[in-house]
């Protein structure tokens, strides 16, 4: 018990128990459409999740939709997170991981079909080549409908607030990053990136 006690008033420990604080409280917020608290969400984790990202899929384009898809499942299944389960940093880099294997599955399994050669004729068909994978047709068009549904989305808003999100979501940009890169007042960065996000969650809920 002395040692527990000791671990638990550790800095370390007291340093990730504010932080999961934060990200559940965050959650909390996320659940009840709080777009505000998804992109502070955001730019408390992004850069991590791209990272754990890149090292999967090892190619920026597919990472920074991947990095999207996973923000979009943040946003649709806060209320799914359970505690029990681990950090709201760790649930979300689940995420993250899960989605960019299932593209990489895809990704392969495409390739192997497109180089698979033809049974030979008057063959044995148990001899016959066939890609080995776990995902399947409907996972993979599930992927790609919705990578069509947020561009679609995206391609709705006002230019103004499309670039901020797409530099927030894709370039991995803070709020206060934008504004200075843009011009604008923080304030007027937010209202755009949290008006922008409310589009796009009407329309992607159809598709969700």
């Amino acid at each position: 018990m002395v040692e527990f006690e000791s671990r638990a008033m550790s800095p370390g420990s007291d340093t990730e128990a504010r932080t999961s604080a934060i990200d559940l409280g965050l959650l909390l917020r996320i659940g009840r459409r709080d777009e505000g608290a998804l992109a502070e969400f955001y730019d408390r984790h992004s850069t991590l999740a791209y990272s754990v990202i890149m090292r999967i899929l090892r190619s920026p384009s597919d990472a920074e939709e991947v990095l999207q898809e996973t923000f979009v499942r943040v946003w649709s299944r806060a209320e799914t997170y359970n505690a029990l389960l681990g950090s709201p940093a760790a649930w979300l880099i689940r995420i993250a991981r899960n989605r960019a294997i299932d593209l990489l599955r895809a990704r392969r399994a495409r390739a192997n079909v497109a180089v698979e050669p033809a049974a030979p004729v008057g063959g044995d068909a148990a001899h016959s080549i066939e890609p080995v994978t776990r995902d399947t047709p409907e996972t993979a068009l599930a992927g790609h409908v919705m990578a069509d549904a947020v561009r679609a989305a995206l391609a709705t808003l006002m230019p103004e607030q499309r670039e901020l999100i797409e530099a927030a979501f894709f370039e991995g940009y803070t709020h206060t990053e934008l504004a200075a890169r843009f011009g604008v007042p923080l304030g007027t960065v937010k209202t755009r990136i949290r008006t922008g996000l409310g589009t796009m969650r009407d329309r992607l809920e159809q598709v969700i």
